[in-house]
Order: structure tokens, then C-alpha cells, then sequence
């Protein structure tokens, strides 16, 4: 049984918000492997007009954090809790230590079981990627955390033809035989007739969880076709440019990372590998503009129920692009035009070093590279002058935020007030981070700690540990506290280990 922890307060009130006498409504749309400077508005050529236009309107965090993979981080943000405690450190039964069993907290509740108590209709509609080693599955599921009605993808690996769908109850196969069915359109709909189907007056959350631009790389043939041409000029130039395009908007004030050592020069390749690659991001691109294209969708429905004023929107992704080289799923046919339904392309280390611009690394690392995602906050009624917050979140945050907004007390840091100076922890698959003010620790798996000076350095290019031991340690006997205090293990120790990719995943 889950404990309620949550109790009401009345009268909050918060620096720089407004919070006026109707509870707001949420919704959290988060997107899965995408990269810090893909969107538009976070220095990327990728058309993205609907999300521009909110982050215009709203707030562009700079310095926001998720745990760096899929799994822990849908954990913390539904949960309000770093993955370990959560117990989704990752998903491997009772016969593992308990922050790695993936079975979730057992007082640990959920975001919709939290705005429950305040009254709000709940609604989820895409991936979930929780609780997957359960006893009773479905106990676990979302009709089951709190959520009124749910839209789930099981089962996916092929946008065109999701193997396995839950649709509230129902179970649905392969939906997509007929070729009308494309994943990210798909749960935008579902998603909106949650929307035009709710109570008026009622606040509601929406948790729209897209499984793009995860690979398989799959998108619409007119879609991929619009971005083809801007990607040719190659990975170095595209890295290039979205550098200087964050510099012009405020967001990062620093050098940009070396390329990837696994990465070749643009130059170097042939024609038709260059021809290779840049259909590969284009498809990648296209991904991503089709959830800004239902986010316009959606937010016209919003509109339509007049409450789009009252309705806090926050978009984010789960982690960094992914270097991952894989086939799973239908499998790959080297004759199927590529983005299709019968082709599994990954983006893979070139353009995932390019996606995430300007930092080192990817998806599973605890670099920059890996952890850090764009924040965009929308709310009229609520955000006063748009702007950049330039102050540290992390995904924990989520939650409290949600909570204290719904007239609900919860320990946690607020989105719109966070602290000046914070400590942040990270684990995965033994890569290892702290953040402490401006000053950060990281490890690869196997390697060195390093040590860098983020206010001036965020590239994580200088590494201070040589030149700084007495932080380093102090640094050091931190993260292990921390750690102690989580239930982390060394990697090595764990017997599952060894047949996870790791953080060598990327190497062919």
C-alpha cells in the first residue's frame, strides 16, 4: 500500500508567479533520444515552429538535467526521486539489489497518484517503460498508478506497426497492417480525444510520452524529403552552426566540445556515404517535426477548451541522442528505402555527437553529452515575462512542482524559484557524475574521475583533476556518500552486468 505524503495547504504563493483561483492544468509531453540542440529554438535547423513559438511565449531552461537513459529518468520525473531510491536503477527482478530491481518504491507514488488527491482528471498516452518486472503486471501499469485513461505502447519497434498496444483495456497487435498508422501521430490523437472527451472545469494532467525520435529511425517519406538537403554540408558544419546559434540566443556561453574520437571528418567520406548519413539525420529531423506538428495539434485543442491559458506545458527529453548501433524488432532489410517500415536504422555516433551540441558524449553517459536536455515552460497565466533560466533543475523536480501548483505540500525544489547553488547525483551502468555548485565530477566506467569548471566549461573539454586532487577528493567522497545513501553498487559487482552493452555500446 502506498502512503499519501501529500497533504493540502491553502494560500501559496511564490516569487515571479501568479496563481489564480482555478487550479492549473498539466501537460507533460517528453521525448525520447533527442538531442540538447535539435529543437529550433535551442539552436537546431530542425523545423520545430510550434515549439519555437512556446518557447518564445514562455520560459527556455538552460542548465536542466535528466538521469541520462530512458528507464531511471521516466522513474525520477513520474516519481519526484533519483532512480536508485526509486528502484528503476534498472529493470532486473527481486534477485537484484533492491535499486535495481525495477519494480518501483512501494510508498513511492506517481504524479497522477499525487494530483488525485487534488482532484484532477489523469490521462497518459505513449511509452512507459516502468515497473516491467512486477508480479502482477498490470498492477503496475498506468489505469493502475492513477491514471483515468491510457493510450500505452508495450510493445513498439516499428512506428509504423507497434507490435503491442494497450488501449485502456484493450489489447491491440500490429495496428499498423494496413500501412495508416504512424506511432508519434497516433498518440497525439489519442491524446486529444482524452482532452475533448473531459469534464469541463475539471483540471487534468496529461503526460503525452513519445517514443520519437528513438530508434527505429522512422518517419514519413514527405517529412524526411523536407530535411534532406540542410544535411548534407555534414556533421561538422551542423555542429558548427548550432554552436554559434546558441551562443546568438543566450543559451550556452562557452567553446564547443572536440568531435567525437570515433567520429571521421565530414570530408572524409565518400560521396555516397555523405549521402548515406545525411538521410539518416534527415529521418531523424523529421521525427522530431512531427511531434512539433502534433504539439500545434494540441495546442489548438487547448485553445478550443479554453484553458491553454491555465495550462502549464512543459517539453523535455529522457536523455541525450544515442550513439547505440542496433537491430531489434522486424529486423532490417537493406533493400527497404530508408526510414520505412521495413528498414532499423540507429543515428549513431556521428550525428548523435552532432545532436548534441555542444557536449561531449551521448545517451548513458554521465557527460553533458548524456544528461542534459531542453526545458521549455509554457503558461500565460502563470509565467510572467518570458525569458532563459539559467539556474540547475533536474527532473525531481517535476513532481514537486505539480504538486505545490495543485495546492498540495511536497518536499522538492519549485521549477519557477530554484536555488542558486545545488548538488545533483548521477549512476548508470557505472557511469558516474556530481554536480556541486558549478563544479562537476564524471567517470566512465573503467576510466578516471574527472573534474571540470561548468560556469566557464560546460564542454567538458579542460579537465581539472591533475590540477585541482584536494577538490577532486572532496568531490569524490561526496559522490560516494551519496551513492551509500542510494543503494549503489559498483557495476562490476552485479552479475546482470556483463550483459548489458555498457558504456562501450557504441563501438562496432
Amino acid at each position: 500500500m502506498r502512503s499519501l505524503q501529500f497533504t493540502l495547504i491553502v494560500g501559496w504563493t511564490f516569487a515571479q508567479i501568479c496563481i489564480g483561483a482555478n487550479l492549473p492544468n498539466f501537460v507533460l509531453i517528453m521525448v525520447d533520444d533527442m538531442g540538447f540542440s535539435d529543437l529550433g529554438c535551442y539552436g537546431g535547423e530542425v523545423d520545430t515552429p510550434h515549439l519555437d513559438q512556446l518557447a518564445e511565449r514562455g520560459l527556455r531552461y538552460t542548465q536542466f538535467y535528466n538521469t541520462g537513459c530512458c528507464w531511471p529518468t521516466r522513474a525520477s520525473l513520474l516519481m519526484g526521486m533519483y532512480p536508485h531510491e526509486a528502484r528503476h536503477a534498472m529493470p532486473w527482478g527481486h534477485s537484484a539489489p533492491e535499486a535495481y530491481r525495477g519494480t518501483g518504491k512501494s510508498d513511492g507514488l506517481l504524479i497522477s497518484e499525487v494530483l488525485k488527491a487534488a482532484g484532477y482528471q489523469c490521462y497518459h498516452s505513449g511509452k512507459w517503460h516502468l515497473d516491467s518486472r512486477g508480479k502482477n503486471l498490470k498492477d503496475t501499469w498506468p489505469l493502475a498508478r492513477g491514471f483515468d485513461r491510457s493510450y500505452f505502447l508495450k510493445s513498439q519497434h516499428n512506428f509504423f506497426n507497434p507490435w503491442l498496444i494497450y488501449d485502456d483495456e484493450k489489447k491491440v497487435t500490429r495496428p499498423g497492417v494496413k500501412g495508416d498508422y504512424y506511432a508519434t501521430e497516433v498518440l497525439t490523437e489519442k491524446a486529444i480525444g482524452f482532452l475533448k472527451a473531459h469534464p469541463k472545469n475539471q483540471p487534468f494532467f496529461l503526460y503525452l510520452a513519445h517514443v520519437a525520435p528513438h530508434f527505429p529511425l522512422h518517419a514519413p517519406e514527405e517529412d524526411i524529403e523536407r530535411h534532406v538537403d540542410r544535411y548534407r554540408v555534414g556533421w561538422d558544419e551542423i555542429r558548427k552552426q548550432r554552436h554559434d546559434k546558441l551562443q546568438t540566443l543566450g543559451l550556452y556561453d562557452g567553446p564547443l566540445a572536440p568531435r567525437d574520437p570515433l567520429v571521421p571528418a565530414w570530408q572524409s567520406l565518400s560521396e555516397s556515404e555523405q549521402e548515406m548519413w545525411a538521410t539518416r539525420m534527415a529521418i531523424h529531423a523529421a521525427m522530431i517535426h512531427v511531434v512539433d506538428r502534433g504539439v500545434g495539434q494540441l495546442v489548438g485543442q487547448l485553445k478550443a477548451m479554453e484553458v491553454l491559458e491555465n495550462t502549464l506545458i512543459l517539453f523535455l527529453s529522457d536523455n541525450g541522442a544515442s550513439a547505440e548501433y542496433i537491430v531489434r524488432g522486424d529486423g532490417h532489410d537493406p533493400e527497404a528505402i530508408p526510414g520505412s517500415s521495413g528498414s532499423y536504422l540507429c543515428l549513431e555516433v556521428g550525428w548523435s555527437n552532432a545532436a548534441n551540441t555542444p557536449f561531449r558524449e551521448h545517451k548513458m553517459w554521465m557527460h553533458e553529452g548524456g544528461i542534459a536536455t531542453p526545458l521549455i515552460a509554457h503558461w500565460p497565466d502563470g509565467i510572467g515575462n518570458p525569458g532563459l533560466i539559467h539556474r540547475v533543475g533536474h527532473v525531481i523536480d517535476i513532481l514537486p512542482t505539480f504538486a505545490k501548483l495543485a495546492g498540495l505540500e511536497a518536499k522538492g525544489e519549485f521549477l519557477f524559484n530554484l536555488p542558486v547553488s545545488r548538488t545533483l547525483f548521477w549512476e548508470h551502468t557505472g557511469n558516474k557524475a556530481l554536480r556541486v555548485g558549478d563544479k562537476k565530477i564524471v567517470k566512465e566506467h573503467g576510466k578516471p574521475w574527472e573534474l571540470y569548471d561548468l560556469e566557464n566549461d560546460r564542454s567538458e573539454s579542460s579537465d581539472l583533476a591533475d590540477r585541482k586532487p584536494a577538490l577532486l577528493r572532496e568531490l569524490v567522497g561526496r559522490w560516494q556518500s551519496n551513492a551509500e545513501e542510494q543503494g549503489v553498487v559498483p557495476w562490476g559487482s552485479l552479475p546482470q552486468s556483463k550483459q548489458s552493452p555498457g558504456p562501450d555500446y557504441r563501438k562496432k
